[in-house]
């Protein structure tokens, strides 16, 4: 869901010159913008290394849930998986990545101590915390909490079909813990354009990141 609505603001914003999606099947999308490339392993990323170099940007919206599954099953899903590629991002556009800005999906209340109870925040806040340690130009961490899908995109989840016609009072209620699909997708893009010195994104700072008006304190100029 988010990576689709992420696409779609990418294709449709004025300074996004080109997108590759890399994806294990077609998203289904045509654009004069974009290029697919459908990859079944990302844990094997040899075979499409030479077509990852040359962007300025990486938004990083696959994951996976936690239930049911055991510590090592979520870390290889969630670290593992994340870490190879932005490692093979580094590899591959060598001191060139230093001009790339990578931002990582990742949720409210994780843990950057990575020593908590909850499992699956703790993962989470390794990831975190191991993605800021590359040579990247940036990295950004984005900790959504409810995210309001965008209209008339396919890839929403139930749940989300569900709660959106109450968004207003959830975003009046809880204004801590909603943030839009939009201000999601709008936000990575500023962040790669505008380099704000905050690194770790929660739903305040995405919305604010979204905004049309850079705020002067939020970033640096």
């Amino acid at each position: 869901m988010v990576g689709e609505g992420v696409l779609h603001e990418c294709l449709n914003h004025p300074d996004v010159e080109s997108v590759l999606v890399i994806n294990r099947k077609p998203c289904g999308v045509k654009h004069d913008k974009l290029k697919e490339i459908i990859h079944k392993d990302f844990f094997d990323l040899a075979p499409i290394e030479d077509q990852m170099a040359g962007y300025n940007a990486c938004f990083f919206c696959a994951g996976v849930t936690s239930i049911g599954k055991k510590e090592d099953e979520y870390r290889r899903l969630t670290y593992d998986l994340t870490m190879n590629f932005a490692e093979t991002l580094v590899k591959v556009n060598d001191e060139k990545s230093r001009e790339i800005t990578f931002c990582y999906v990742s949720g409210m209340d994780t843990d950057s101590t990575e020593r908590g109870k909850r499992m699956w925040a703790r993962v989470k806040g390794k990831t975190e915390n191991d993605l800021m340690k590359l040579p990247f130009k940036n990295a950004y961490m984005f900790r959504p909490g409810y995210i309001q899908p965008i209209k008339g995109l396919k890839n929403t989840y139930t749940v989300y079909k569900f709660l959106a016609p109450f968004y207003l009072i959830l975003k009046t209620l809880f204004p801590k813990y909603t943030v839009t699909l939009k201000e999601v997708a709008l936000a990575m893009i500023n962040v790669a354009l505008y380099s704000p010195e905050k690194k770790i994104l929660e739903c305040g700072d995405i919305r604010e990141a979204a905004g049309p008006g850079m705020n002067n304190i939020f970033y640096q100029r």
